[in-house]
């Protein structure tokens, strides 16, 4: 996530910036939430926690929702079938069964012999919020695995499965000419089989894969398969009518939402704390106040004021950062992940300067032209933005040091004169209400002009620069953006450069809002690149395969990478138990708990 960021996601952020579109990964950081002491440590119940930000979710649609805000709301009311724990000094980066009874293996059956079948049990007692209350079945998780594909607004993170499950891809082209009407949606869903995902009884679901992928349980993190009650056919995917109607399994429920303005939660009377290992819900009631400004958040926060506990899509201002460290506050987070936050997008599509942004020559110049140490300064700094100067950050598998665009202002207009472009006007899309975002748009402006090319500033809402910018490829073509900054983090660990390439990459298949590749990048060699590297016999074969790739996409120049960089997070000295996990790129809110005497 999305990122969705992730990622997401999902679904897949920099303390700077705001939050990446996908989930983000990596081992936990340096965590610290006042569980020290007597007080501290033993859990006490009830109380309203309030998260304080500046924006809203993308979705409030489990099967749809790719970005990390998107992600720390679900964790309240949606469950997976697997999902990343929150547990005090451990590591919150390997998967754990949430709906599904275990964690399927060759050995308790759960896998079969040639690695292509997952057969999963779904935990009894697991339960809709409906009237009456129901048991979560297997033909609730084929229904949700059937709603990514959707023709209204479908997940932005297919491309990591759509070949991977059997039928998907079939599945997803007829869903794609389906009227984008409610009933017509739900008459698909109902009536047209998906072969990789099938119901054996009531509560088993059985993945049939084209190949073994010995990362789909942590695929299957992402919050796109989650079951999906059937009253949501009621509704068009995505849309605000479902947000407010949506059917809880997890701890709480959504009582209110008014987007970009608040969502209100509370307890979800059908849940069975005993059939949740991941979320213990100390709280009653959690308030999300999205009208605040960063620096009052943090202001908020430091400052004791009763109904300031949590972030919600913000992190501490950059500028505030090093004195917060110098000073080892408590109160503050540093968490490792393993992305690719922030990174500039080029929109190859654009039609704005004789489409120069369409000439690789042209890219290579303006990355040249972009002083990387400048812009990780204006972030907080290399200690919080460690470089990043290729695709893969060093934990994933593939990674290989590269670093093609040392800052070179002579380079780079040498480049654009040789591509007939000496004199270039871009306009920067960035997120105005983030200091990171600002600061690195007004850095990035600096720097071209010392290669002869003006920037321009298009701002946006942090609430409308995915869904209204980003995730709308018409929007890009109409040169409405030809820079742009975003955040990508791996949607599972380890041996997941698919979860970076297929959704960034590879061509239209990952182009919006299918995929996350905003700037429309297609490029043969690249997708044969990909294409080789997922189907490679062994992890090392695929290793040698994805450097090959992440060499490509940065000899064309797609993107500029900045920084994998690490998250800082905040919360008010009454919260305990705020252990970080990066999947959510944030505190569990689901695990907290107030001091008895600060309870909001």
């Amino acid at each position: 996530m999305a990122s969705t960021g992730r990622r997401l996601a999902a679904a897949t952020i920099v303390a700077a910036l705001s939050l990446t579109l996908a989930a983000c990964n990596s081992d936990q950081g340096t965590t610290s939430g006042g569980t020290g002491g007597k007080e501290g440590s033993t859990p006490v119940a009830g109380g309203t926690l309030n998260m304080l930000g500046a924006g809203d979710v993308d979705y409030m649609d489990p099967n749809i929702s790719y970005y990390s805000v998107g992600y720390l709301n679900l964790r309240l009311w949606s469950r997976q079938l697997f999902t990343y724990p929150a547990e005090p000094g451990g590591k919150n980066t390997s998967p754990v069964a949430d709906l599904a009874t275990d964690i399927p293996t060759a050995a308790n059956g759960g896998i079969s012999a040639d690695g292509k079948t997952y057969t999963i049990k779904i935990r009894p007692g697991a339960k809709w919020n409906t009237s009456p209350a129901r048991q979560v079945t297997a033909a609730d998780m084929v229904r949700g695995v059937k709603r990514t594909a959707n023709p209204v607004q479908p997940f932005g993170g297919i491309p990591d499965f759509a070949s991977l499950i059997v039928g998907y891809q079939t599945f997803a082209d007829g869903f794609a000419k389906v009227p984008k009407t409610a009933a017509a949606i739900a008459g698909y869903v109902e009536k047209t089989p998906l072969p990789g995902v099938v119901t054996k009884d009531d509560t088993t679901v059985v993945f049939k894969l084209t190949q073994p992928a010995t990362y789909f349980v942590d695929m299957l993190t992402l919050t796109a398969f989650s079951p999906a009650p059937v009253e949501v056919q009621k509704y068009l995917p995505g849309s605000t009518e479902l947000g407010k109607n949506q059917i809880s399994d997890g701890p709480y429920k959504v009582d209110s939402w008014v987007p970009t303005k608040s969502i209100t939660y509370s307890r979800n009377p059908a849940w069975d704390a005993s059939t949740d290992p991941v979320r213990k819900a100390y709280v009653d009631k959690i308030v999300v106040n999205q009208t605040v400004t960063q620096d009052s958040v943090q202001q908020q926060l430091q400052t004791g004021t009763p109904s300031a506990d949590l972030e919600w899509d913000v992190a501490p201002p950059p500028s505030q950062l090093p004195a917060l460290i110098a000073k080892k506050d408590p109160n503050l987070s540093i968490g490792d992940t393993a992305g690719s936050n922030p990174y500039v997008i080029y929109n190859t599509a654009s039609p704005n300067n004789n489409k120069a942004l369409a000439n690789p020559k042209v890219r290579q110049a303006i990355s040249y032209a972009i002083n990387r140490d400048h812009v990780l300064q204006v972030l907080g700094g290399p200690t919080l933005n460690p470089p990043l100067t290729h695709v893969l950050p060093d934990v994933i598998v593939g990674s290989k040091p590269n670093d093609p665009y040392p800052y070179d202002p002579d380079k780079a207009k040498q480049l654009l004169a040789e591509a007939g472009y000496p004199n270039l006007t871009l306009k920067f899309l960035y997120r105005n209400a983030a200091e990171g975002s600002s600061k690195t748009f007004q850095t990035i402006q600096q720097d071209l002009s010392k290669a002869g090319i003006t920037v321009t500033g298009v701002p946006s809402p942090n609430a409308d620069f995915y869904v209204k910018y980003l995730q709308v490829p018409s929007v890009a073509q109409r040169g409405v953006w030809d820079l742009s900054l975003a955040g990508w983090g791996a949607d599972w660990y380890g041996n997941a450069a698919l979860s970076f390439f297929n959704p960034l990459f590879s061509g239209k298949p990952s182009f919006p809002p299918i995929g996350s590749n905003f700037g429309l990048y297609d490029d043969q060699q690249t997708n044969d690149l990909i294409k080789q590297a997922i189907a490679a016999p062994t992890t090392d074969a695929a290793a040698d395969l994805w450097a090959k790739a992440d060499a490509r996409v940065m000899e064309q120049a797609a993107f500029y990478p900045l920084t994998n960089n690490k998250q800082a997070n905040y919360h008010a000295e009454q919260v305990k138990n705020a252990v970080y996990v990066p999947s959510l790129q944030n505190f569990d809110p689901a695990n907290v708990w107030l001091a008895k005497d600060k309870q909001g």
